[in-house]
């Protein structure tokens, strides 16, 4: 298989999300993920939407992989799993802190056997702190993380977001440490140690909140789809639904002034600066809107768009995904699959030098793989299938 991560071999304990997006994002790329489930398979396995009995969400996360099935608690299944440990690359496990290593599969029994080893846990909140048993829920993540507390309308409720994205994150976040003990064990040749916290990663993405908790003092509010600190940038009412209008400098201002035939207002010191501008934006947003709301949304985008202006109509997620666009970027791909005989996937989005590397086969059925992966790493003769 070819791309940036080929010869990589990557052993894959991880079940759900975070993880298995993390050796998926690997996969993409040329790894060679080989997929550790237990007998009963990843719980992601189990979880629907289904199609034809095979779930959607797994399909989607578990593309480019081998399978093979172990069961822990029997001693040849366990010893299978540590010399597999001691000939890959990487691995990458999400279990609770402290389980790997009562498993006999902690980092540190397995770099002692294989210093080359680059290994990866996953966690809720890390492999130490009074949080680490906590858990490790996307939805505890985002409560805790300060990304509800900011999110949700004005003067409502905290909301969740409509994706894992804590989940998401860390797997993002993992895939990213991984390349870089890569990098550097090529310099020293010793592996890592990597501790990915689902709460850590998520918070680090809180930029905005940081500014103004940090900078200015501020806990941040929530304030529905607009931003919290430039104005005019969030949705705005049209005759049929909403378009989206960011604008973050003086210029833009001015245009979007004339265009809503209200040019004076760019002299309004009301609105002088985007500091200003916000702390008076329900004025200029009934401005905004005298404008808008006469319109379709696509009359608004197509009077925004003409005048030089950021803009965009909402759209959902078939909209994203089946616009010229989205089809000349190749956001989805479709792979063989044993199953579905092809299968939708989302791979990673990344070009290089013009290509953009995907999965080459879909998710695997549950221990499809076990006698390859045994002639492969030349292990047929140290494991007992009963």
């Amino acid at each position: 298989m070819s791309g940036p991560l080929s010869g990589i071999k990557v052993l894959d304990l991880s079940r759900v999300l975070a993880g298995p997006y993390c050796t998926a994002l690997l996969a993409d790329l040329g790894a060679e993920i080989i997929k550790l489930e237990p007998p009963a398979g990843d719980d992601y396995r189990h979880v629907g939407p289904f199609k034809d009995g095979e779930s959607a969400l797994f399909t989607l996360n578990n593309r480019g992989k081998k399978s093979i099935a172990l069961d822990l608690k029997k001693p040849a299944d366990l010893k299978l799993a540590q010399d597999l440990a001691s000939r890959v690359d990487v691995l990458v496990e999400n279990f609770r802190p402290g389980v790997a290593a009562r498993l006999g599969l902690g980092a540190e029994a397995m770099r002692a056997a294989n210093p080359r080893l680059i290994y990866c846990s996953i966690s809720g909140f890390g492999q130490d702190g009074p949080f680490k048993d906590l858990p490790a829920y996307d939805l505890v993540v985002q409560a805790m993380s300060g990304l509800m507390a900011a999110t949700g309308e004005e003067g409502g409720a905290p909301l969740k977001t409509g994706e894992s994205i804590a989940d998401l994150i860390a797997g993002l976040f993992a895939s990213w440490s991984i390349m870089a003990a890569l990098v550097q064990r090529n310099a020293t040749g010793q592996g890592a140690a990597l501790d990915i916290a689902m709460y850590d990663a998520l918070f680090s993405m809180l930029t905005t909140s940081h500014a103004q908790h940090f900078y200015s003092g501020v806990l941040p509010g929530r304030v529905g789809n607009r931003h919290p600190l430039s104005t005019p940038f969030g949705c705005f009412r049209t005759s049929d639904g909403q378009v989206v209008i960011a604008v973050l400098n003086g210029g833009q201002f001015q245009r979007l002034a004339s265009l809503i035939g209200k040019p004076e207002i760019a002299d309004d010191p009301r609105f002088a600066t985007d500091s200003s501008r916000t702390e008076h934006e329900p004025a200029l947003r009934a401005l905004i809107e005298e404008w808008s709301g006469v319109l379709a949304t696509e009359e608004a985008v197509a009077a925004l768009s003409a005048h030089g202006l950021p803009t965009a109509p909402i759209w959902d997620i078939a909209q994203a995904a089946d616009n010229e666009h989205a089809i000349t970027r190749g956001l989805v791909s479709e792979l063989a699959h044993p199953v579905l005989g092809r299968a939708p996937v989302v791979g990673q989005p990344v070009r290089f030098d013009s290509v953009k590397h995907v999965a080459p086969t879909s998710a695997p059925r549950l221990g499809s793989d076990i006698e390859a992966v045994l002639k492969q790493f030349e292990l047929e003769n140290s494991y007992d299938a009963d």
